[in-house]
């Protein structure tokens, strides 16, 4: 089961911490601005639709016909003219041009999952036109992220005039300039937000860079690598389909990367998972045969939940060219051994991430000083710096509110903060900047290092920051609502159409459903191995709709308010479950609350 905080990120609902402290406020209930009435009726009619389908579309700004058809049936031939995107031209000239003269070409890549998709996309289709080709992968811990100078040297040293650089290089202005005086030319396929100057690279595609005129701006790296492959099959002539059978690496990266799932990265998702479902390649397979999801639908909260950290742990734990080598391989022995070996990975990457995260937990509950302040800052000399990010996230989780996990690597203490919806992080840690060394991020997720001295003085400045500027609403969880519904019109028909909503990620979440005035059955309990979670079994009062199952985690608070005969309200999304050959529709319950909630 699955859901997205507030961030817009993938929040597994399956995590139970001991001595959890929970900050006295319950969730706000937001629902949805619900669209205008006569473009629902409309779009009603004209799908053939009832009105809750149609306010779900219009909410999406889908209000015709043809846009409902394009959302529903996506096409490839609805992909942008890759030409369109600034420097495109320039990419594909100097791209031929090592292809025409066999240049030794690297393609470079960051560590997480986007940039290991990447890479492994652009060096199988090049692989089979430059002989001599490289990908490079720099190590988190001695080369950090992006453009690496050890990677300059390598490249230089050993004879390459070419890097393809994907998921980085739009801020390594200094060092791309530096190589450019060396020989070494760079095209950078990326996909984050530009410096004040653009690198001078041979070509920069990146549809956020200024004067790009690209229709769509939120591809990942991966799919602005898949952009340049495109330009380039669509100037020699090579047939698309050899391009379209890598969109399963596409797809991994749309989700793995939390990049909106709308326009031109819809399209992408709903082929990749396709090929994904059907014929993935080698390695892709692997994974999913370790993960073990082999045989049942791959959605996007699969790739998120299982196929995701299993790539990213290579990175976290030992070096991320694994996760390449596991991507490119075509022999399935091979692959298997690799599997084998990332899937450990992984499970050290679980153990230490359930290990750090209850010790930041214990930290906080054992200093009431920690528990009542704004902000938490939390250091650790000893905490596995592969995992910091994932344990912010957790903590951000269970305090609802701006977190800074940080350990010490080189001398020097570093980590990763997190944010809670709407607070500005990137610019709260900018009004500590002279106590840092360098940072980066955006405002729900950033990363810093600092000197360990520095750490008192940060986590003061910082909670006096926050203290001034966070808002009482920023500080208290919101569910987003899309429509109040009964339980007795969530048919069949009803629930086929949700499902080809899908795929479902930030900007097309799953549609989330309020219903008001539920009862129970008389046979909800507790389940779980700590009797954490709600299994329940739910009625409408004066509506012959049966009895609706559903599931609660981790909300066994609740279970005095549903069996005391009262009537109260659902927050849910539906789901099916599966049981014993049999598959019935049930209600995953996000909330519970007493009436009158809106």
């Amino acid at each position: 089961m699955i859901c997205f905080d507030m961030n817009g990120h993938f929040v597994s609902l399956h995590i139970h911490w001991k001595n959890i402290h929970k900050r006295g406020m319950d969730k706000i209930w937001d629902l949805k601005k619900q669209g205008d009435q006569n473009e629902v009726k409309h779009l009603s009619a004209a799908l053939n639709v009832n009105m809750v389908i149609a306010r779900l579309l219009v909410q999406r700004g889908i209000k015709t016909y043809n846009e409902a058809k394009a959302f529903f049936r996506p096409r490839l031939s609805d992909l942008h003219d890759p030409f369109l995107m600034k420097d495109m031209d320039k990419a594909v000239e100097r791209l031929q041009r090592a292809v025409d003269n066999q240049e030794k070409v690297i393609v470079y890549g960051d560590y997480d999952v986007d940039g290991t998709t990447s890479v492994a996309l652009m060096y199988q289709f090049l692989k089979q036109r430059i002989k001599e080709i490289e990908y490079y992968i720099p190590d988190r811990y001695s080369e950090g992220y992006g453009i690496s100078p050890k990677s300059i040297d390598y490249a230089v040293e050993n004879g390459f005039t070419l890097v393809v650089a994907l998921d980085c290089g739009i801020k390594a202005v200094e060092k791309i300039g530096k190589a450019k005086e060396r020989g070494l030319d760079f095209i950078i396929c990326d996909h984050h937000n530009p410096g004040d100057q653009i690198p001078p690279a041979a070509a920069v595609l990146d549809p956020k860079q200024p004067e790009c005129n690209y229709p769509y701006k939120e591809l990942s790296g991966c799919g602005v690598g898949f952009k340049l492959l495109q330009a380039y099959s669509k100037h020699n002539d090579i047939d698309y389909e050899e391009i379209y059978d890598l969109l399963d690496l596409v797809a991994v990266s749309i989700a793995a990367d939390i990049v909106p799932i709308t326009g031109e990265n819809r399209v992408l998702a709903y082929y990749g998972l396709k090929k994904l479902n059907s014929n993935p390649g080698v390695g892709l397979q692997t994974i999913i045969n370790f993960a073990g999801i082999n045989g049942s639908e791959i959605t996007i909260s699969d790739i998120v939940f299982k196929i995701g950290p299993r790539l990213n742990a290579s990175g976290r734990i030992e070096h991320g060219k694994k996760s390449v080598q596991i991507l490119v391989s075509d022999d399935e022995d091979k692959s298997d051994l690799l599997g084998e070996e990332i899937d450990s990975f992984n499970e050290i990457r679980k153990t230490l991430d359930r290990d750090i995260t209850q010790e930041a937990l214990d930290m906080i509950e054992g200093n009431e000083e920690l528990k009542d302040m704004n902000s938490t800052v939390l250091y650790n000399r000893d905490w596995h710096k592969g995992v910091v990010g994932i344990v912010a996230s957790r903590v951000t989780e269970q305090y609802y509110r701006p977190t800074v996990i940080l350990t010490e690597s080189n001398g020097m203490a570093t980590g990763s903060a997190r944010s809670v919806r709407d607070f500005d992080l990137y610019e709260a840690i900018g009004q500590c900047s002279d106590l840092l060394e360098s940072y980066g991020g955006h405002m729900y997720a950033a990363g810093l290092t600092m000197r360990i001295e520095n750490i008192p003085a940060f986590k003061q400045r910082f909670e006096e920051i926050v203290t001034r500027q966070i808002t009482d609403q920023q500080q208290i969880q919101t569910v987003e609502v899309d429509a109040k519904i009964t339980l007795s019109e969530i048919t069949p028909r009803f629930f086929r159409i949700l499902k080809q909503f899908a795929p479902f990620g930030p900007h097309n979440m799953t549609p989330v459903f309020v219903t008001e005035d539920v009862f129970d059955a008389g046979t909800s309990r507790l389940v779980g191995k700590n009797k954490e979670h709600l299994k329940l079994d739910l009625v409408e009062p004066d509506v012959n709709s049966g009895i609706f199952p559903g599931i609660a985690f981790n909300q066994s608070d609740a279970y005095d308010l549903i069996t005391s005969g009262s009537p109260f309200d659902i927050c849910y999304s539906i789901t099916e479950n599966e049981y014993r050959g049999k598959t019935n529709l049930q209600l995953f319950i996000r909330d519970i609350k007493k009436r009158d909630i809106f």
